[in-house]
């Protein structure tokens, strides 16, 4: 790599392992990187080995945000109250809408590891309160340019089904041990961070198995060199105006957003519990 390359290549400007409860490793809340990585305002690394993997996630609600589960490894199974349900495999992509509210759950299928990354996304003052969608995509369905996946977003020629809420890139990466790869992020995209789950990575500083790393805010590529093999994701995008307004499960752009995702979130439990599904 030339000197000008390496010297237009984005600086790491913080770095963290999060923190960890059971096999959940929190790398980024709204009330923290969130702030800084909005509309990324949220990721959870999950690793649940089988003697563990026994136990769901709860019937939970959402409004204000969309949430993106991609597992590397271990089916999952799902419901939610859009109507679906069913089972998402390894490799495949589960994107909830939340909007004016959902609930939802799931947990691990059958007694494999299961290990992946839950992202959340801050929506824009239009879609904070729409109805809320659900889609899931088979692996077969998550299209691919060179060795990434796109879970959301363009790169290159390879573009997600999934509509995304305003100009953001969320890339499922793996490279071989020695490869070198470099991401050129969309005009705008000031926006950018990478979360490794396998091997470590030279990204103008390592960055090792478990560890989520933001870049400077500007437009210009990001490389990367594998040591070992290694899994990443990787996320970019046009930063989100709105301050991030918070609720238990929520995120919304103004108090009187988060009081109409809030009462949404409360018709639909009510509903639940007069069906038995909600304690």
């Amino acid at each position: 790599m030339s000197a000008v390359l390496a010297a237009q290549a984005r600086a790491i400007v913080h770095r963290t392992t999060g923190s960890t409860h059971g096999p959940i490793t929190r790398l980024v809340s709204p009330g923290d990187l969130g702030e800084f990585l909005k509309p990324f305002v949220f990721l959870d690394l999950v690793d649940i080995r089988p003697e563990a993997a026994r136990k769901g996630f709860g019937m939970h609600p959402h409004s204000g945000i969309a949430t993106l589960t991609f597992m590397n490894e271990g089916d999952v199974s799902y419901e939610d109250t859009t109507g679906m349900e069913g089972v998402l495999p390894a490799g495949g992509v589960e994107w909830m809408r939340a909007g004016n509210g959902v609930w939802h759950t799931g947990g691990p299928v059958g007694d494999s590891r299961l290990r992946g990354f839950q992202l959340w996304v801050a929506l824009p003052a239009s879609e904070e309160n729409a109805p809320a969608q659900s889609l899931y995509l088979a692996p077969s369905q998550v299209p691919h340019e060179g060795p990434a996946r796109v879970l959301l977003g363009r790169y290159g020629k390879a573009e997600s089904v999934i509509p995304a809420p305003a100009s953001m890139n969320y890339l499922a990466v793996r490279l071989k041990d020695g490869e070198r790869w470099r991401y050129t992020p969309p005009a705008g995209h000031t926006v950018a961070w990478v979360a490794v789950n396998a091997g470590w990575l030279d990204a103008g500083g390592p960055v090792g198995t478990g560890e989520l790393a933001v870049f400077e805010e500007s437009g210009e590529a990001i490389d990367f060199v594998a040591h070992g093999d290694t899994a990443f994701v990787l996320g970019s995008a046009v930063k989100h105006p709105h301050e991030l307004v918070m609720g238990y499960y929520s995120v919304h752009t103004s108090e009187a957003a988060l009081r109409e995702g809030e009462a949404g979130i409360r018709r639909i439990a009510h509903g639940l519990r007069a069906e038995g599904r909600l304690a």
